[in-house]
């Protein structure tokens, strides 16, 4: 196509030249993505899905270590603890797995028990430490609750992928919220995958990382989208793969940008935030990566292949 007695110009960088090879990777990363969490044995789920007692401690005058912390623990008849040192190394959570019980009745039962020897047994052994500040705080989560939240974490991305279905099929066609959808569910099982892979805590502020990266990739892919609308309607006779080389090119500048600049923010969340903070900021800078990545060889390149199909369908019609 030429615009004057110039050569129209489809972009300083040909992404759909390789486009087939960076979206079969893709595939095959979400494959590889699903056979691991799903064939994973053992996920490491916070007490919101996994269900059980945490107990969070604060040492304000006393240097006290995770042995130390283990053997209080043994005294008081428990076991199966798990000690997590936060920031200062003056503060720590004990993790217990839920109790065993005959009935939900009996396992909270115990889970309450459990809760009280082992907060009894800290407050005894440091006298010196103000009991109001030296237990923070206490959660217990029955089986059932956790097995609960972990269906409905599913359903809430379940019913967010079909109401964002459905807006961009109202705003676009078929072939865009398609591609959309394939797109944010691309960076949110491999973001997953990679967390899980990490042998991070899945808890419920991994959920609402996730949601919020759907969200944030959606935006990227939206505005891609856009502007191809707007080179179908100034190029009308050049073919799809063009329009849509043309159209990430010109949106790559806004796209590094903008992610950069998310990039950066969440990365100071990561480095100063700490606690459930830094694992929210650890996903969402995984998946900004990927979203990156995936707005150019995933979203846009699969609106060429269901375009490729519909037109196929036409002639067989």
């Amino acid at each position: 196509m030429k615009a004057g007695n110039k050569e129209q110009s489809w972009g300083r960088f040909d992404f759909m030249k390789v486009a087939p090879l960076f979206t079969g990777i893709s595939a095959l990363a979400v494959v590889a993505s699903l056979i691991y969490v799903l064939g994973k044995e053992k996920i490491n789920y916070g007490i919101d899905f996994a269900g059980g007692t945490e107990i969070q401690v604060l040492f304000a005058k006393s240097n006290v270590s995770t042995d130390q912390l283990r053997q209080i623990v043994l005294k008081a008849g428990y076991h199966d603890v798990n000690i997590q040192t936060l920031e200062g190394k003056t503060e720590f959570i004990l993790r217990f797995e839920s109790q065993k019980g005959a009935t939900e009745s009996d396992v909270e039962k115990a889970m309450s028990t459990l809760a009280a020897n082992v907060s009894n047994a800290i407050i005894k052994e440091f006298p010196q430490e103000e009991t109001t500040s030296l237990i923070r705080r206490v959660d217990t989560v029955g089986p059932t609750i956790g097995d609960e939240l972990k269906r409905n974490s599913l359903l809430a991305g379940f019913y967010s992928l079909i109401v964002l279905l459905i807006y961009v099929g109202l705003r676009y066609d078929f072939k865009y919220s398609t591609s959309a959808i394939l797109c944010v569910f691309h960076d949110a099982i491999v973001a997953y995958g990679i967390f899980v892979l990490m042998g991070k805590e899945v808890n419920v502020q991994t959920l609402a990382a996730v949601l919020t990266l759907i969200g944030f990739s959606l935006n990227d892919t939206i505005v891609t989208y856009d502007r191809i609308r707007e080179n179908l309607g100034t190029h009308r006779d050049a073919p799809l793969a063009n329009i849509i080389n043309l159209s990430i090119n010109e949106m790559l500048s806004r796209t590094i940008l903008t992610s950069g600049t998310v990039f950066m923010s969440i990365m100071a969340l990561y480095f100063l935030a700490g606690g459930v903070v830094e694992d929210f900021a650890l996903i969402m800078l995984i998946g900004v990566v990927i979203g990156v990545y995936s707005s150019v060889y995933v979203a846009s390149p699969l609106v060429l292949v269901f375009e490729r199909l519909q037109s196929k369908h036409q002639k067989v019609a």
